[in-house]
């Protein structure tokens, strides 16, 4: 736990074909941790759209960024971009060199690879996307959460709140985290138990696992690239096989 005197700085970052929940579910939680700031960038202050069309607006640059305690880096559809986008990748690595914690959420965990600080990590990230990891020397775990020293990896979209309440309780306690999950009611009883690829009816992996096949080659093409760049070494096949 930090002491409860020191100030925080938690950093948010937006771009276009974000998914907002990956965004805006930490932000219940990060907004409320106490004694702290959090503040939203992109490498402009123009608006941007989710992959949904939902306008967000960042309230600062890259540039204007202050040093930050907790990096949180959101995924979504429009993270292909940005693996290839050196002025966001080096924004993220010189912000995690100096951060108590790294968070990223969903396929936020494939800029974080790009940006080549997965090496060697255990990591997790959506279910569609876990084959990904290893072209960026990461090794792949379905948890929901992962905790790896001071970084903090989540599954796809909702799971980004319970990683937010683990951080939130690592940084101020559970007291506190306890506090912010009763204000937000978060006491998820969905009304069937198909969350994960593992307990969804076989039916639906496979529609599932159809709708995003395109993307998933996509981000394969643009992983390998990395992977060169990176001088990491993987199988050609290897994403594909562990997405299948």
């Amino acid at each position: 736990m930090i002491p409860s005197d020191q100030h925080l700085h938690i950093g948010s970052i937006l771009f276009d074909g974000l998914d907002q929940i990956d965004f805006t579910g930490p932000f219940e939680v990060l907004a409320r941790i106490p004694n702290s700031t959090l503040h939203i960038a992109g490498k402009t202050r123009a608006p941007v759209k989710d992959m949904r069309g939902l306008v967000l607006t960042p309230e600062k640059t890259f540039a204007e960024m202050p040093k930050l305690d907790v990096l949180h880096v959101p995924g979504g559809p429009g993270q292909q971009a940005l693996m290839e986008d050196e002025e966001t990748l080096d924004f993220i690595r010189t912000q995690a060199a100096g951060a108590l914690y790294v968070f990223s959420v969903c396929t936020g965990a494939l800029i974080c690879g790009a940006a080549g600080l997965l090496k060697g990590k255990r990591a997790t990230t959506h279910w569609a996307a876990l084959g990904v990891l290893p072209y960026f020397g990461a090794i792949p775990l379905t948890d929901r959460v992962v905790v790896e020293g001071n970084y903090i990896f989540t599954g796809g979209v909702t799971s980004g709140i319970d990683g937010a309440l683990q951080l939130a309780a690592v940084l101020r306690g559970e007291k506190a985290a306890q506090q912010i999950q009763l204000y937000m009611q978060y006491h998820p009883e969905p009304p069937f138990d198909a969350g994960t690829p593992e307990r969804a009816p076989e039916n639906i992996v496979a529609a599932a696992r159809e709708s995003v096949k395109e993307l998933t080659a996509q981000r394969i093409e643009t992983a390998r690239r990395v992977a060169r760049r990176l001088g990491v070494a993987v199988p050609d096949d290897a994403g594909l096989a562990r997405s299948a």
